[in-house]
C-alpha cells in the first residue's frame, strides 16, 4: 500500500504543478463566463434606438404603435410619394405605409427603408397591425378581444412525488437538466482523464523510465497508483471549476444587471416576475411560468445530497473502470498511432451509453433504463440520468455493487496485460497476443 500511495502522490503532484493544469483550471471558467458575458454585453449595447415613420391612410392605427426602449414611432400625414421623399431626406430607419383598405387587403402594407430592415422590426410592425385588424374583425362579429383572451386557458400542472416521507413537490424539468449535466460531465471526464492515463503510461514506456520504476514497485501497484492519482487530479479540477464558475457568474450577473435599462416599466415587471418565479403575462398564452425560474426553483425539490453523493461515486467508478482499460492499452503499445485499433472497443460502450441516455430521459423507469443502469460499462452515465427522477434504493445499491465488481474485473484484466506489455518493445501487438498475456503465469 505504501508504494501505491507514493505513486499516487507522484502522479498527482506532477500533474497539478504543471503550467498547463493551472492555466486550464483558471482559463476554462474565464472562457465559459467571458463568452456568455460578452454576448450579453454586446447584445445590450449594440441595439440603437430606431425611428419609424408611419403613414396610416386607414386612420385605424393612430394610437396603436407605442414607443419602446429601441423604437420610436412618428406619424406623418401626407401622400405616399411625398412621404417617401421626406423619408429619404430624414434620419428615420423605416417608413410604414398602411393603405385604406388594409382590413380587406392586409398584404397591402409596405415597409420602406434605405436597406433591409431587421426581422425583429418587421415582426414588431406586423404584430401591431395584425392585432388591430383582429380586434376590428372580432368587434364586427360581436366578440370583444377581452372575451377571446378570457376563453384561452393554459394548463400548468404541478408534479408531486408520493413517498414514505409523504407528499413532495418535484420537477421533471429540473430532473432532466440535472441528470443530463451529470451524465455529460462523467462522459467527458472518462475520455479526458482516461486518455491521460494511457498517454502517461505510453510515454514512460517509450522513454524506458518505467524500467527503473518497476525495479522498486510492482507493475500492479504502479498502474493502480497512476489511475487513482489522475482521478484525484480530475476531482481537484472539477471542484475548482465549480467554485470559480460560481464566483465569476455571480460577479458578472451583478455587472450586467447594472447595465440593463431599468426605466422601462415592462422590463422591470418582467425582471420581477423572473426573480419571483411568477407567471409572465407577456409570454404566449399569458400564463406560462418563466422556464428558468421554474427550473431554478425546482432544484430545491430534488434530493441534492443523494445526487452529489451518487455523482461522486459514479464519477470515480466509471473513471476507474475505463482508465484501467486505457492503462492496459497504453502498456501494450509503443506509440499513439497503435492505440487506435484498441481504443474502439473501449470507447464504444461510453458512446452507446451517452446515446441511450437520450431515450432514458424520456422513460427513466423503462426496461432499457433498468438494464443499462446495471451493466458496469453503461451504469455511470445512465444511472446519473435516472437518479434525479427517483430510483429505488435497491436498484442504486445493486448498480453500485456491480460497478465495483466491474472495476475489480477490469483492473485484474488490465493488470495481467500491463505486467507483460510494459516491458514489451518493438512488437506489433494483436488481440490474440493480448489474450495470451492474460493467461501468462
Amino acid at each position: 500500500m505504501r508504494n501505491i500511495f507514493l505513486v499516487i502522490k507522484r502522479e498527482y503532484l506532477v500533474r497539478v504543478k504543471k503550467k498547463s493544469f493551472l492555466i486550464m483550471t483558471l482559463l476554462a471558467p474565464l472562457l465559459f463566463v467571458g463568452f456568455y458575458a460578452t454576448v450579453i454585453w454586446v447584445a445590450l449595447g449594440s441595439v440603437d434606438k430606431k425611428t419609424v415613420q408611419v403613414l396610416d391612410e386607414s386612420g385605424l392605427f393612430k394610437k396603436e404603435f407605442k414607443d419602446s426602449e429601441t423604437l420610436k414611432f412618428v406619424y406623418v400625414d401626407s401622400s405616399i410619394d411625398s412621404a417617401k421623399a421626406t423619408f429619404k431626406a430624414s434620419d428615420a430607419n423605416a417608413l410604414v405605409f398602411i393603405p385604406k383598405n388594409v382590413i380587406r387587403e392586409p398584404k397591402g402594407v409596405r415597409i420602406y427603408a434605405a436597406k433591409n430592415v431587421s426581422m425583429d422590426l418587421k415582426s414588431e410592425i406586423e404584430k401591431v397591425i395584425e392585432k388591430q385588424i383582429e380586434d376590428i374583425k372580432l368587434s364586427e362579429a360581436g366578440i370583444t378581444h377581452k372575451i377571446l383572451e378570457d376563453s384561452r386557458v393554459n394548463v400548468s400542472s404541478e408534479t408531486i412525488s408520493l413517498s414514505e416521507e409523504g407528499e413532495k413537490t418535484s420537477s421533471s424539468g429540473a430532473a432532466t437538466v440535472i441528470g443530463g449535466i451529470c451524465a455529460f460531465l462523467i462522459y467527458m471526464s472518462v475520455f479526458i482523464y482516461g486518455t491521460q492515463v494511457m498517454r502517461g503510461i505510453t510515454e514512460e514506456k517509450t522513454s524506458r523510465i518505467v524500467e527503473v520504476i518497476i525495479s522498486s514497485v510492482r507493475p500492479f501497484e504502479l498502474m493502480l497508483g497512476k489511475i487513482i492519482g489522475v482521478a484525484l487530479v480530475g476531482l481537484t479540477q472539477f471542484v475548482l471549476w465549480i467554485l470559480l464558475t460560481t464566483a465569476l457568474t455571480s460577479a458578472t450577473s451583478a455587472v450586467l444587471s447594472s447595465r440593463m435599462p431599468k426605466d422601462s416599466p415592462q422590463m422591470q415587471q418582467e425582471m420581477d416576475m423572473i426573480q419571483k418565479g411568477m407567471p409572465n403575462q407577456n409570454m404566449p398564452g399569458g400564463n406560462v411560468e418563466n422556464p428558468v425560474a421554474e427550473v431554478l426553483g425546482a432544484v430545491n425539490s430534488l434530493n441534492i445530497p443523494l445526487i452529489l453523493g451518487c455523482f461522486l461515486f459514479y464519477y470515480l467508478g466509471g473513471y476507474l473502470l475505463y482508465s484501467a482499460l486505457f492503462g492496459a492499452v497504453g502498456a501494450a503499445v509503443d506509440n499513439d498511432a497503435d492505440t487506435q485499433q484498441f481504443m474502439l472497443p473501449i470507447t464504444l460502450p461510453i458512446i452507446f451509453s451517452f446515446v441511450f441516455a437520450q431515450f432514458v430521459l424520456r422513460d427513466p423507469d423503462g426496461t432499457l433504463a433498468f438494464w443499462t443502469s446495471m451493466i458496469p460499462f453503461t451504469s455511470p452515465i445512465i444511472m446519473m440520468v435516472r437518479i434525479p427522477f427517483g430510483v429505488p434504493a435497491w436498484e442504486i445499491a445493486l448498480s453500485m455493487v456491480l460497478l465495483v465488481l466491474g472495476f475489480m474485473g477490469t483492473t485484474w484484466l488490465a493488470a495481467r496485460i500491463y505486467r507483460v506489455g510494459i516491458l514489451m518493445y518493438g512488437k506489433k501487438v494483436t488481440y490474440k497476443e493480448l489474450a495470451k498475456w492474460i493467461f501468462y503465469k
